[in-house]
């Protein structure tokens, strides 16, 4: 065989053998209690055979981790877009960010001029407590590890900081740019909210937006319900615009709060996995108050299962956009490496019958693209009328709803068509203003921690021309100008201001609630539970 057709032929080879050696492995991980992986002496663990031959033999030297991923992933790429491979390196993020928590410090920070600035302290957090203020600049890590001024990146700051919980770190930090301080940290465990806002936007309406299904989602969406409806919420906007899902189970509990009786939520099937149902088993905190929901491109998999289970049963009136179109389940194993395997294992179903799993049988390529399609094609801009991607169901109600690619909203609300100039998205991908608008807290902090909401903040705070010039000489430093921007670029620019700086105080719930005051989706959802 020539060397083109080796260069051609020896990745396909070298994947399928992993196939067939990884396949043999589970099936013998299966049958033998208390394996830990692939038996040693198997005769069909091929790949283990290869790699050995690879790393003792092979001319160069090679990185046979890289291999067995670059195989793995070969793989995994002829079965569907969401059985994923999860390195060991990555795998304890990616079960922290499920999990709703970490051990950590509880600071968030940004990299501004290669010096590590806190934008946010958790409060009553490890840091809190420990006298650490937003503004903050870090100079050392364990007194000695310097991280000002060398070229650190924000992966490198989160290994440093973070560690089990009781254990101690100090930092030295620079305040008012003038006072060195080395404080002790002892670090606990440190939430992750996917229920990131929760108020009152009039005195009867609540409004709740989730951002993740994690496993503390359903326990976090309870308190907030407590919360509004000790206020006195009668009406719901349930937001899960950006939600891109999570853990089932929590949204099938979440839903089990709005809907009556045993009805059914989800069922799950696969050709190797049994039906499951997911049904209602109790009475629910608000099965009777209106209910909007708000979607949008972005929302996928379990932000479907809860709007299309809501939409199913006419318990609430769906607003939005089309939503992703994720109709798979993944199950999670662990692999003896310290890696993980996430593999489709079933389909779910809404209540009706719907699988909204949107094809995938041309390539990850086209299914990733189908996304920016939506805007390329006007579906975003004139409404789903023409785009109903598969076929039709009917609800106990009488209305029609959709099955395949996604959730249909029951109201359309187009995409925010306002184009921006390309100078304008620069300030936002180079971190140019949230760079001015954190630098903007820091040097007006008296002022601004003299307002004590949002509303007020929305009331009393309206960034005007003298904000904009200083934003204007601000970005000049980032070698962008923005002098001769159009009016309506402007005033968008102001507006998206005054919600960062209310994030910058109040964090997510702050921004939303700023946010929302001209938010075209809200101002629907008003209208629909006022019956207007």
């Amino acid at each position: 065989m020539d060397n083109k057709k080796l260069q051609v032929w020896l990745p396909l080879m070298f994947a399928l053998v992993m196939t067939v050696g990884m396949w043999a492995g589970y099936k013998l991980r299966e049958d033998t209690a208390g394996s830990s992986g692939f038996i040693s002496n198997s005769k069909s663990n091929s790949i283990q055979e290869i790699l050995n031959l690879i790393q003792n033999k092979y001319v160069d030297t090679v990185s046979v981790d890289s291999l067995k991923q670059t195989a793995i992933e070969e793989m995994l790429s002829h079965l569907d877009p969401h059985s994923v491979y999860i390195p060991a390196s990555e795998l304890q993020e990616v079960n922290e960010d499920m999990q709703g928590n970490f051990q950590g410090i509880g600071v968030e920070f940004q990299i501004f001029d290669d010096t590590v600035n806190i934008v946010s302290v958790v409060e009553n957090g490890p840091s809190y407590k420990a006298g650490v203020q937003t503004g903050d600049k870090i100079l050392f890590v364990r007194d000695t590890t310097k991280v000002a001024g060398v070229k650190i990146k924000g992966d490198q700051i989160k290994q440093l900081l973070r560690g089990p919980g009781g254990t101690k770190v100090n930092i030295t930090v620079l305040r008012n740019n003038s006072e060195k301080k080395v404080l002790t940290i002892e670090r606990g465990l440190i939430p992750l909210p996917s229920v990131d806002a929760a108020y009152m936007i009039d005195s009867s309406a609540g409004f709740i937006h989730i951002n993740k299904f994690s496993e503390t989602t359903y326990k976090e969406f309870m308190a907030a319900m407590e919360q509004l409806q000790g206020k006195g919420m009668k009406e719901l906007i349930l937001d899960l615009r950006g939600n891109g899902g999570g853990v089932l189970q929590q949204a099938a509990d979440i839903a089990d709060e709005f809907l009556d009786e045993d009805k059914m939520i989800v069922y799950t099937m696969g050709s190797k996995a049994p039906r499951m149902e997911y049904r209602c088993s109790k009475d629910g905190v608000f099965e009777k108050g209106k209910l909007t929901v708000l979607v949008d491109e972005t929302s996928a998999s379990a932000s479907e299962i809860l709007s299309g289970a809501l939409q199913d049963w006419d318990r609430a009136t769906i607003i939005g956009r089309r939503t992703f179109g994720k109709g798979l389940v993944q199950q999670q194993f662990p692999l003896s490496d310290g890696a993980a395997l996430r593999l489709t294992i079933a389909r779910y179903y809404t209540p009706v019958g719907r699988n909204i799993q949107k094809p995938y049988d041309k390539g990850l390529e086209n299914y990733e693209d189908e996304l920016m399609n939506r805007f390329s094609d006007g579906e975003v801009l004139h409404g789903d009328t023409s785009f109903k991607k598969g076929p039709a169901f009917k609800t106990p109600g009488g209305h029609i709803v959709y099955g395949g690619g996604g959730i249909t909203p029951d109201i359309f609300i187009p995409y925010d068509t306002t184009s921006q100039p390309d100078v304008v998205r620069k300030l936002y991908y180079k971190g140019t203003l949230v760079n001015f608008v954190y630098r903007y807290y820091t040097d007006n902090k008296p002022y601004l921690q003299s307002i004590k909401s949002p509303a007020e903040l929305s009331r009393q705070f309206k960034p005007g021309e003298k904000e904009f010039q200083q934003l204007q000489s601000f970005a000049k430093k980032d070698s962008i100008n923005i002098d001769n921007i159009p009016a309506s670029a402007k005033a968008f620019l102001l507006e998206n201001f005054q919600s960062m700086l209310a994030r910058q105080i109040w964090r997510t719930e702050g921004y939303y609630e700023v946010s929302n005051t001209s938010d075209a989706m809200i101002k629907k959802a008003l209208v629909v539970m006022n019956g207007q």
